[in-house]
């Protein structure tokens, strides 16, 4: 029988892992957090009373995509094929739980449990070197739970941002990635692309990037933009400080950049872009970066930009360039996560006001028919 772990399970949960593994082990604070605090589904396998194998999976909040964070059968009751029990059955309660996705990290020396992945329909999509306490690598894996769905996704590459204030060079230098291959991510260029595009202040610590220096960044590597924003007429995250004089500076750096974005005529629209937008201006070729408010995700609410990797009837799928290591987050988590249209419309905009901004960004289109070279 298979059903919802209780706290009366703890002991036999904390057995199992001492014996079926070696490294990376959850404690029992863990498993006691895991229950009563995580987002998450804890599934425990018994028999006449005896607790035989578990599967623990996460869920990641504002989205529609599981983890499968641990698997374990006792050693004393393997052959029975009850990992794949336990996989079904963490895929149904992902499934109730409104997830189109799976996920998981696997050691790269566990053949068998890979195999078992594969017969159950997930794929490999990476791997992770020095994923594990003892260095070895980690193979990700990834199973579409709603078959009726078929993304569209574009081959983005993903960067984690280093910073707590660098969503948006992250975003950008990815964005540039997908349109240029020979575009360099590293920690070096994000932080020149902040220097760049940086509100210079924030609600507290060092400012994030607005969507005027990101475009300015982006046209200056060589991309085509185009900027959408609806704004309140006050400067973007003006609100997020309270001090009139570092307002003064957000005007200031504000009136700078839209000097500049005026200067080199790059398209500036006061609209509001809906997913369907989104979609014709990916389906044309373009990458839509696109500002947030993390509230949805998070429960923090700061300005985040993503950038914007598929489509299908139902989601639309952006990399997300933080990673919350504090609850347990990996970067499996946050590459196209698959994110309900509905929800992504009222996620889109950022503060009372509800600042929204957009970014599409093309490749550079070749001189004007008739400009001459030189």
């Amino acid at each position: 029988m298979i059903r919802p772990a209780d706290l009366s399970d703890i002991d036999a949960l904390v057995a199992i892992e001492n014996r079926c593994f070696e490294t990376d082990r959850l404690s029992r604070r863990s498993f006691r957090y895991m229950l009563t605090k995580a987002n998450s589904s804890l599934l425990v396998e018994e028999s006449e009373g005896a607790i035989r194998g578990y599967a623990l999976v996460l869920y990641n909040a504002g989205t529609s995509l599981a983890r499968l964070y641990s698997i374990a059968v006792d050693p004393g009751h393997r052959g029975l094929k009850l990992g794949g029990k336990l996989l079904q059955a963490a895929e149904a309660a992902a499934l109730e739980a409104g997830c189109a996705y799976m996920r998981l990290e696997v050691r790269q020396d566990n053949e068998a449990a890979q195999r078992l992945y594969r017969e159950l329909g997930y794929q490999k999509f990476g791997t992770w070197l020095d994923y594990y306490e003892d260095h070895e690598e980690a193979a990700r894996y990834e199973k579409l739970l709603a078959p009726h769905l078929n993304p569209d996704l574009v081959i983005v590459p993903y960067y984690q941002q280093t910073l707590d204030f660098t969503c948006g060079p992250a975003t950008l230098m990815m964005a540039m990635k997908a349109l240029d291959p020979d575009t360099e991510m590293s920690r070096r260029q994000e932080i020149r692309i902040w220097r760049e595009a940086t509100t210079v202040f924030m609600t507290a610590g060092h400012g994030g990037c607005g969507p005027y220096g990101l475009a300015l960044a982006a046209h200056h590597r060589g991309l085509d933009v185009e900027i959408h924003v609806v704004d309140d007429e006050e400067a973007m995250f003006i609100s997020s400080v309270r001090s009139e004089e570092k307002k003064e500076v957000i005007r200031l750096v504000q009136e700078d950049f839209l000097d500049q974005i005026r200067q080199l005529s790059l398209p500036l629209h006061h609209d509001r872009l809906g997913v369907a937008d989104l979609r014709a201006a990916f389906e044309s070729g373009a990458i839509p970066v696109v500002l947030i408010s993390s509230y949805r995700i998070y429960r923090e609410k700061f300005p985040h930009w993503v950038v914007v990797t598929g489509f299908d009837e139902r989601y639309i799928y952006v990399h997300d360039p933080f990673v919350d290591d504090e609850a347990g987050k990996t970067q499996t988590d946050c590459v196209s996560m698959p994110i309900p249209q509905k929800d992504f419309e009222r996620m889109a905009r950022y503060g009372k006001s509800g600042q929204r901004a957009v970014l599409i960004l093309r490749k550079r289109r070749s001189r004007r028919r008739g400009q001459r070279a030189g």
